[in-house]
């Protein structure tokens, strides 16, 4: 068997754990601890071969107290949540090492790791039928806003069921293909609506926000659940905002729709739910985990504000013949200067990549006018499609790319320069440029890559011939000096309110309201300057064509 893919957490001072699946579908959890690595678990265990689950992705969370694995079995997908026993393994790699040294055996097989916990089994979700609402306020539900919510979708879902992209026809039957899911674990953003404030430690997870393809709705799901004497119905006065809100789905999306309030014995539910007008192409959420950012259909990106419970931004890149295909928080960069400026609200830098090769950056924040800059325009050869555009966290202002055909260079997104190339030994080339395997270390300010020989070179012994890791020492060059970044030790070093209740968290988002006023007043006036130019324009160029 040989390792696909594997993922490194910390979990104390000297102590890892390691994450690996193999080319057979199988993931593992190893330690790695005082130079030794120990086998802890194997999360699929075959059982039946007939019902073999094959995993498809497993991530850790950084402090390696949870864990996510998407399965795949006889066509059917889902996504389990597991709670790993992280001190527990750590007092027993600590004894194994005692034994190992006593009895001079370098086996564990004499071990007994601590079980894995599952937490949750995420399936997608069901599509009921069509749920309207407009019944009494007196008779409404929350539950009747996830109900349509997932009708919307299963609507949408059919009545493109023939266009060769979600289904195919065989047999008299609609197929669809099986819907891929994508997760981000989510760390404290102000207590929300059912959290304990005991129970949350400050570097750990709480939540897990899930979207599954072709979806338009952004689950989250929490890992510690709230007491069940807790639940209840929410007053009329917030039935009224949400009601009003949902009704402007089309124009503007709206979430915070605490399930914790719901008493139910069925499957799990989403405790929130973050609607979208158009359908999820891709997402990343930003460093403190605060802000949840989504590509959507038809150029389109919404930030959504974790800790207000609304959308901090809708942004449209202007690019809508273009798919978005990956993007990702950036910080430390500088803003536009045509970027209003607001102390009442946040900003945040989003790197966009689309599937035709293209790259922007977007500026946005709530009161604030957009700003968005393309990087690069769609390579006329294919063989320069960019594989990996990362921001450099120790580097303002900088990009990574590496392309298919190889290259592999430092961009400055504000300037639109490339500021070096990197380039390996002549003997060598990057391992897989598709998919090259690299990782940044903002802590030594250096870049790890792996790179093959290449096979015109001569390679007299069989060491000589294998992979390589390479270092780019990126910190140590002049050139790159005046971009290096001070990054702080933790990510939450954002003040947060606390929210404990429904009613706390909207009077929250009312004073951001309030108080980004003037500057959204400001925007709103801008922006119809620029229709009104716009349409002045497009009038002129009617009158001369028509001319003609």
């Amino acid at each position: 068997m040989e390792i696909t893919s594997i993922q490194m957490s910390r979990t104390a001072e000297a102590a890892y754990l390691l994450g690996t699946v193999d080319d057979m579908g199988v993931a593992r959890v190893f330690a790695y601890h005082c130079e030794a690595i120990h086998p802890l678990s194997v999360i699929n265990i075959m059982e039946n071969i007939n019902k073999r689950s094959i995993c498809l992705t497993f991530e850790l969370s950084e402090d390696g107290n949870y864990g996510a694995a998407s399965m795949s079995c006889n066509g059917a997908i889902w996504l389990e949540i597991y709670q790993f026993p992280s001190e527990a393994w750590l007092k027993e790699t600590e004894m194994a090492l005692s034994q190992q040294q006593d009895e001079n055996s370098s086996r564990d097989k004499d071990v007994k790791w601590s079980p894995v916990a599952a937490l949750i089994k995420l399936k997608p979700p069901k599509i009921p039928a069509a749920t309207a609402l407009d019944g009494s306020l007196g008779v409404f539900k929350m539950t009747d806003i996830l109900t349509h919510c997932l009708a919307l979708e299963g609507e949408d879902r059919r009545g493109h069921q023939w266009d060769g992209q979600g289904s195919s026809r065989h047999a008299g039957k609609t197929r669809e293909k099986p819907r891929r899911c994508t997760h981000h674990f989510l760390l404290p953003c102000g207590p929300f609506p059912g959290e304990s404030k005991a129970k949350v430690l400050p570097v750990s997870p709480v939540a897990v926000c899930v979207w599954w393809s072709g979806s338009h709705n952004l689950l989250q799901y929490m890992l510690q659940k709230a007491p069940k004497n807790k639940t209840g119905m929410v007053s009329s006065a917030y039935l009224v905002l949400f009601q009003r809100t949902f009704f402007v789905l089309e124009r503007c999306n709206f979430s915070l729709f605490d399930r914790s309030l719901i008493d139910t014995d069925v499957e799990p539910t989403p405790d929130v739910l973050w609607p979208n007008a158009k359908e999820i192409l891709c997402s990343a959420v930003s460093r403190c985990s605060r802000h949840v950012a989504l590509g959507l259909d038809g150029a389109l990106v919404c930030v959504w504000d974790r800790q207000s419970g609304s959308p901090l931004s809708i942004v449209d890149v202007s690019a809508a013949d273009r798919a978005f295909f990956r993007m990702q928080f950036v910080d430390n960069w500088p803003e536009p200067a045509d970027v209003c400026q607001t102390s009442t609200t946040a900003k945040v830098c989003l790197l966009l990549l689309c599937k035709s090769g293209e790259m922007y950056t977007v500026t946005a924040g709530g009161g604030t006018r957009s700003c968005t800059v393309q990087l690069s325009e769609r390579p006329k050869d294919s063989a320069d499609l960019p594989t990996v555009t990362a921001s450099v966290p120790f580097l303002q202002s900088l990009s990574l790319v590496v392309q298919r055909k190889g290259k592999m260079f430092l961009q400055d997104v504000i300037n639109r320069t490339n500021v070096c190339s990197l380039i390996l030994p002549k003997t060598h080339r990057i391992a897989t440029p598709c998919n090259p395997v690299y990782a940044l270390n903002p802590t030594q300010q250096t870049l790890f890559i792996q790179g093959d020989q290449e096979s015109s070179s001569s390679a007299s012994s069989e060491v000589e011939s294998q992979s390589q890791l390479f270092i780019f020492r990126l910190g140590e060059h002049e050139i790159i000096k005046r971009y290096i970044v001070s990054l702080p030790d933790s990510p939450q070093q954002l003040n947060t309110l606390s929210c404990v209740t429904l009613e706390e968290t909207c009077n929250l988002y009312l004073q951001q309201r309030a108080q980004s006023v003037d500057e959204r007043n400001k925007a709103l006036r801008q922006t119809w300057k620029r229709l009104q130019e716009t349409a002045v324009r497009v009038q002129q160029r009617n009158s001369k064509a028509a001319a003609s």
